[in-house]
């Protein structure tokens, strides 16, 4: 069936749907139909011309492009520079994609080269998940996060069963229509067949969500959103200050049943060492508020860092302040209790070019220090290898997430594998305005807790703090721009999924399949060319 449509516009009609589709625009429905119009101008392409790549890619650009422009335009509020980079980077990388695909169109029959393009998209988006470019908030599993009614079944798959399913009827509809006779006979012949693979997947995560039963007994817990200027105000009051200020409104809440009051991500900003923190007028003002609740416990996020002396011990992330000495600086969570000592956690997955210098022992020689400023520190932040959970005084164990790690599951399922019984997400969505970017983060914790089953408790400095069920609910939450705090209950669920078990085996068996399609394609061009 040939298309008498421009492939160009074609290109712009499957920005706009894959566009419409996502959380928080429109109807995730139409991400099942988004790339057939850019898969039927490649075909038209591939089959009127010899030389098409150049209009191929510009196609499969104008799609992913339009996409990522109107879905994450938002970054602009943090930096344009990093606005504009992730988005004609990863519209440029999806075209790269989408390139490849149309090579290998041409080489072997149409089922194995889209089954080529399902394996080479979920491979992408485990890549994506990994690299120091890493920028997964459109992976394709992403588009069902405000409908979590719809994805039940992500406890067995995780986000890569959604992007399986968004990629697997794209591509039985399209080979539906493009070996029809006419239009007509085309959408007769994949309306059956998309119907049954949109709607046997939902009912039955239906089914899954009406007899999935809550589990766990309960604690009580405040969350904080203290709505702080995110670029100046957290930076310029001093740490007790904001401290007093937090604790003031927890005293709102707070009852003899309180036993976790949680803070945002870098609530604590005045830059003080690890070291000074033990003494400093902030610890004595939280140790004074628990020997008054003796229940409590407070998990808060801090901007803080360690001098190191010792050249043994400087890591890839180090930086130098000066000869012979260097500092780590740390995006970290704090648990603080009756103990004498703290618990604290080191932020791990980082948001490139804030936050971490992608490949810094190639780059920062070549380009110096290019990070961004958003009000802190502009240096990398230093990691670390393990998920370990915070443990209370009762042996309860939470997850402490720092914003941006609430986007990648299987990180996430290191806590749960753990024995994290919920989840704390700790963020500052301030940097985007009120616009759609606070709104997917929070709709894409959803998604963890399908995954994980585990409840979750969210403290926002200013974005939406929120309550958050085994079953993807959210069930209470604050507006944006707000000071206010939110008091809930979590369940302590200690029961793991499958995907807690097997992790992202969706895209690995994607990058097996990939490889051994790469393999066959190369062995086959080899004959031919000896022929």
């Amino acid at each position: 069936m040939k298309s008498a449509l421009n492939p160009f516009l074609l290109a712009v009609l499957s920005g706009l749907l894959l566009a419409c589709s996502w959380p928080t625009y429109g109807s995730p429905l139409l991400i099942f139909f988004a790339f057939i119009p850019l898969l039927l101008a490649e075909k038209q392409l591939r089959e009127s011309y010899y030389k098409v790549k150049l209009k191929v890619w510009a196609c499969a650009y104008i799609t992913f492009v339009t996409w990522n422009a109107i879905t994450t335009w938002w970054l602009y509020y943090a930096s344009g520079f990093g606005m504009f980079f992730a988005v004609l980077v990863n519209a440029l990388l999806m075209s790269v994609l989408f390139l490849m695909y149309h090579i290998v169109a041409k080489r072997i029959a149409t089922k194995w080269s889209l089954f080529f393009l399902v394996c080479l998209w979920l491979s992408f988006e485990k890549f994506h998940l990994n690299w120091d470019f890493s920028w997964p908030w459109l992976n394709l599993g992403n588009v069902f996060a405000n409908n979590p009614k719809w994805i039940q079944w992500y406890e067995y798959t995780g986000a890569f069963g959604g992007s399986l399913w968004v990629l697997a009827t794209n591509v039985v509809a399209f080979y539906a229509i493009s070996n029809a006779e006419n239009a007509k006979s085309g959408i007769l012949r994949i309306f059956p067949k998309v119907i049954l693979m949109i709607a046997v997947p939902i009912v039955f995560s239906l089914w899954i969500y009406n007899i999935y039963e809550i589990k766990g007994k309960t604690k009580e817990v405040i969350v904080l959103q203290p709505n702080v200027d995110p670029y100046t105000e957290k930076y310029d009051t001093p740490n007790f200050i904001i401290t007093k200020g937090l604790l003031e409104q927890a005293d709102s809440l707070v009852t003899p049943k309180t036993e976790f009051i949680i803070a945002p991500e870098t609530v604590l900003a005045e830059s003080a060492p690890f070291d000074a923190f033990y003494n400093s007028p902030s610890r004595a003002l939280m140790t004074n508020y628990i020997a008054k609740h003796p229940k409590v416990q407070l998990l808060w996020g801090i901007d803080t860092y360690h001098f190191i002396y010792d050249p043994k011990d400087v890591s890839p992330s180090s930086n130098i302040f000066r000869p012979g000495m260097w500092v780590d600086f740390y995006n970290a969570a704090l648990f603080i209790n009756e103990q004498p000592d703290f618990q604290k956690y080191y932020k791990s997955k980082l948001v490139v070019g804030i936050e971490n210098l992608p490949y810094k022992s190639i780059l920062e020689p070549l380009l110096g220090n290019v990070m961004l400023d958003l009000g802190g520190t502009i240096s990398t932040k230093t990691t670390q290898k393990e998920r370990i959970p915070f443990i209370a005084n009762d042996g309860t164990k939470v997850a402490p997430i720092i914003c941006y790690e609430s986007v990648y599951g299987e990180y996430v399922s290191g806590f749960v594998k753990n024995n994290a019984q919920f989840l704390a997400i700790i963020t500052n969505d301030a940097w985007w305005n009120e616009t759609q970017g606070h709104k997917q983060h929070l709709t894409f914790a959803s998604l963890r807790a399908i995954e994980t089953r585990r409840d979750i408790a969210r403290s926002a400095n200013t974005g939406i703090s929120a309550f958050i069920n085994q079953k993807g609910d959210i069930v209470s939450r604050t507006k944006y721009g707000e000071k206010t705090a939110l008091k809930g209950t979590v369940h302590l669920n200690s029961d793991m999924t499958f995907y807690v078990f097997s992790g992202d085996y969706i895209a690995y068996l994607a990058i097996f399949f990939l490889s051994l399609l790469t393999g066959y394609i190369l062995v086959k061009k080899r004959k031919v060319l000896e022929v």
